[in-house]
């Protein structure tokens, strides 16, 4: 069976409830504790640690375990090296805990703190001058987290399929380039006097697999894993995963592509994955509330207005924003020019044409936090200037669809597809066309 691990969150104090009895250093621990970071170490029941791992008593993990898996022999691929002994364990670990003050939504507009419960080992981790905490447990159980963080979990059943396969896909493709690239340096910054072009992938993380909030796939425990449409979802798919050339799929998913979905190199590094190419999508178009209230949770249902959107802004607002965003002086606004997109019109490098400089910026998450507050829905837009005086509009509108990057599977239209009946293989073949599925072996 395969561990990982997952990082829910930094802090320098972390309060968090063993609410089933727990194994820390041979001794049984439960109830309200707090881990305090100090200088040195982790300031926990007036002891100093460097590292503190909280084994559930019916658990048969292994102490100090990683996350370790095994990759598909099928596929070509030999046994995990270099991370640790790989686990063996049958069986859903027991225990459960809970974490205070878990940030979801990280510098989105709805951004706030939960209370979250999850099960499996916990583990604090001191690092600079912080406390990692991490949450170590089976990938499949894993995965009826995310399903059921990603979206509600009152979807179809065939849409969970879906999203049990991609999911599954793309945490397997993460750990299987992140085993092999020997630990290459990956840039996400272009940047010159006159262009910064910078990209946030699923860049890795030292300590953990994979952490808990959007910058890879939304984690939130057992906290919402509470329907059983999502455990069956995940079983009937148990191993399946989608495949092209010899490799498991970098499965990249977002809310609403707005009518026709983007493709990857247009929001990460420069190259062309043929199963995430751009597809018409006639089915995101929807005002259906039965359908939007499946598939987006209650904070997401606060974002109106996705799959056609309007921003409007004034040059003293626009200018100030930019400004602030970017820490660099540009005169009055006097346009935004598209100077690449996708084909379904995601702008990936935007020329920012000010009074006293121009500059260019991309890809296309750099352009959303640049032209927001948080984030912009999307970068596929189109720009409109009014109100001009002496030469200087007054009034910028962007008048924009989709939300998200809009690469790979659209959750809303694959909601509506699952709604209207077609299966999670129909559904998977749309989105990522040339994809096979295939069975995983998971020993």
């Amino acid at each position: 069976m395969k561990y990982i691990s997952v990082g829910i969150l930094t802090a320098r104090e972390v309060r968090f409830r063993l609410d089933t009895p727990y194994n820390i250093n041979g001794a049984t621990v439960e109830g309200e504790q707090t881990a305090t970071a100090q200088p040195d170490g982790i300031l926990w029941q007036g002891k100093l640690f460097n590292e503190i791992t909280a084994l559930p008593q019916d658990s048969h993990s292994p102490k100090g375990a990683t996350g370790v898996f095994r990759e598909a022999t099928e596929c070509g691929f030999g046994p995990t090296k270099g991370s640790g002994s790989p686990f063996a364990t049958e069986g859903k670990d027991g225990g459960a805990f809970r974490i205070y003050g878990v940030t979801i939504g990280k510098q989105f507009h709805w951004e706030r703190q939960q209370v979250q419960v999850f099960t499996g080992t916990l583990r604090l981790v001191w690092h600079e001058g912080q406390i990692v905490v991490i949450n170590e447990l089976p990938l499949e159980d894993y995965l009826v987290s995310v399903i059921s963080s990603e979206m509600k979990n009152t979807c179809s059943l065939e849409f969970l399929k879906a999203s049990a396969v991609i999911s599954r896909s793309w945490l397997l493709a993460q750990l299987t380039h992140k085993t092999h690239k020997a630990h290459k340096p990956y840039e996400t910054q272009e940047a010159t006097d006159n262009e910064l072009i910078r990209w946030w992938d699923r860049e890795d993380h030292d300590l953990f697999d994979v952490c808990a909030d959007d910058h890879c796939q939304r984690y939130q425990g057992i906290t919402v894993a509470c329907n059983p449409n999502v455990q069956q979802a995940v079983n009937e798919t148990r191993g399946q995963v989608l495949m092209s050339d010899g490799e498991i799929c970098d499965a990249r998913f977002g809310k609403c592509c707005g009518g026709q979905t983007n493709e990857f190199q247009y929001c990460w590094q420069n190259i062309r994955k043929s199963y995430l190419s751009s597809v018409i999508d006639p089915f995101c178009n929807t005002s259906d509330r039965e359908v939007l209230s499946q598939v987006l949770n209650d904070y997401d249902l606060e974002t109106r207005n996705f799959y056609r959107w309007q921003v409007r802004f004034t040059q003293e607002g626009l200018r100030g924003l930019i400004e602030r965003n970017l820490g660099m002086k540009f005169g009055d606004i006097l346009n935004l020019e598209p100077l690449e997109a996708g084909p379904a019109g995601h702008i990936s490098r935007l020329r920012i044409v000010g009074s006293t400089r121009t500059y260019i910026i991309g890809k296309e998450l750099l352009i959303r936090k640049t032209l927001s507050t948080s984030h912009l829905l999307s970068s596929a837009f189109t720009v409109c200037l009014e109100d001009i005086e002496n030469n200087v509009p007054q009034t910028i509108i962007l008048n924009g669809k989709g939300w998200g990057h809009g690469v790979g599977m659209c959750q809303i239209g694959a909601a509506v597809m699952g709604h209207q009946g077609y299966s999670y293989q129909e559904i998977l073949q749309h989105y990522y066309p040339g994809a096979s599925l295939l069975r995983y072996d998971s020993r």
